[in-house]
């Protein structure tokens, strides 16, 4: 009689081993090895040959005149900003975010609008009963949206009621963990319950033209929970982020099959739920009348958009012998190392005897390797105790040697610099002037330095 063959999956990287181990052998990631009922596997079935015995597929080429998948609007731009113009038929999506963050609440918004707009849309929970689902969306002001509502968490169950009719143009699963397939043995939130799960409604979606959209839970660390082989099944992951006791919200597209990636979509959470943002630079922008040291504006880029934030520094002297503190929040503490470093190896700047506090205004997180010069600058500024004009925007990389790099989309940054009412900005000496801002370039960090302390 065929056993079962036990094997173990890495819920990090989705390797595959015969035996369990405390470390991974693939990423190095420890206690991430779990348990996987596989197949059953014969000796007929080990030694069969797969060139034969199937049906024939059928093949087309590259070049063949057919419709492509549409795509349907949500009724939120920022929404389909994110997804690159809206979900496509037939497509899986997958938003991740941190408990509360507003997931449900952006796509109970999203179904209701939708609905509204003339498409089927059905909405299944696994976490609230339908009555509290209704409760939401009255309270969001949608309770006339014909959503047709589910509190079900056995795929079989979902897959037979919605295959039985015409299938609806948006699916949404709230959320995956809870979902429980009788073809295999675990408990809901498994890896190999989630993993089989989301095949067999993927699996649906792409035969019957449904666009499928799941919710995914996160880790403590921010990633999203289970295999990451489901990142990999999907066509679109989103990421929702932000501070809970902040109001704003960032949608992320970190994965896009059907659009550009690392396109944001910014929301502010108010009593009526999730508001779209058209200017999301007010959000970080800190309104003051006269200049504070340690205070730079960068022009962030969110894909295509550009975002102004607001850099800030503090440098605190300390007596000596005391060990210094470097914190940051919203920004990379390696980074800031290296910025500090390059500033005390290639411009003299002492900042050893010095604590050294980095903050993004608006619990913002930014990633672009422009802020380099902005950081810069809000470290030279504070220590100094020399104000930044209000009126001046700065950017651009450093690299180790000192020398100020061009950044890419330097022109759109400065564009949109200006309709915010900057009129000055400090870049690397290869930017092109744009508009009206009268641009001052360097080279290098120490002619910068130099600018900055007036020498």
């Amino acid at each position: 009689m065929a056993k079962p063959k036990k094997r173990y999956v890495c819920q990090s990287c989705g390797s595959v081993t015969s035996q369990w181990a405390g470390q991974c052998a693939d990423c190095g990631e420890w206690n991430t090895l779990v348990e996987d009922a596989g197949a059953i596997v014969t000796p007929f079935q080990a030694k069969h040959n797969l060139q034969g015995g199937g049906r024939m597929i059928l093949l087309s080429g590259l070049d063949a005149d057919v419709p492509l998948p549409a795509r349907m609007g949500t009724g939120i731009a920022e929404l389909d900003r994110a997804l690159g113009g809206g979900f496509v038929e037939a497509s899986a999506t997958l938003i991740g975010g941190d408990p509360g963050i507003g997931k449900s609440t952006l796509l109970l918004q999203a179904a209701a609008r939708m609905a509204l707009a003339g498409k089927s849309v059905a909405y299944v929970s696994g976490e609230e009963a339908a009555d509290q689902v209704r409760l939401r969306a009255r309270r969001l002001g949608l309770g006339n949206a014909p959503v047709q509502l589910a509190s079900a968490t056995s795929v079989r169950d979902i897959l037979t009621t919605l295959g039985g009719a015409s299938p609806p143009d948006l699916l949404i699963i709230d959320s995956i963990q809870t979902m429980h397939s009788d073809l295999i043995e675990g408990a809901p939130g498994t890896v190999s319950q989630v993993r089989a799960s989301s095949q067999e409604l993927i699996r649906f979606a792409k035969e019957r033209g449904t666009a499928l959209v799941l919710v995914g839970h996160v880790t403590k660390d921010g990633s999203l929970a289970g295999p990451r082989v489901l990142e990999h099944m999907v066509d679109t992951v989103l990421a929702f982020e932000g501070e809970r006791s902040h109001q704003y919200r960032i949608l992320r597209a970190v994965k896009n099959r059907f659009g550009g990636t690392d396109e944001i979509g910014v929301f502010a959470m108010q009593t009526e739920g999730l508001t779209e943002v058209g200017n999301p630079s007010s959000l970080f922008l800190t309104s003051r009348d006269e200049s504070v040291s340690g205070t730079v504006v960068f022009p962030a880029l969110e894909g295509t958009r550009p975002v102004l934030v607001e850099i800030q520094a503090l440098v605190v002297r300390l007596a000596s012998g005391a060990t210094p503190r470097r914190a940051v929040v919203g920004w990379d503490s390696g980074r800031l190392a290296m910025i500090l470093a390059v500033l005390e190896a290639r411009c003299g700047l002492s900042f050893a005897t010095s604590e050294v506090y980095l903050n993004i205004a608006g619990g913002y997180r930014v990633q672009d390797p422009a802020a380099d010069l902005a950081v810069a600058a809000a470290l030279i500024s504070a220590l100094s105790e020399r104000p930044v004009a209000t009126d001046m925007v700065t950017f651009g990389e450093i690299a180790l040697s000192g020398e100020v790099r061009p950044v890419a989309h330097g022109a759109l940054r400065l564009k949109e610099a200006g309709k915010l009412g900057f009129t000055r900005a400090l870049a690397p000496s290869a930017q092109a002037p744009e508009g009206s801002i009268a641009l001052t370039g360097f080279r290098n960090l120490s002619g910068f330095v130099d600018h900055m302390l007036g020498r």
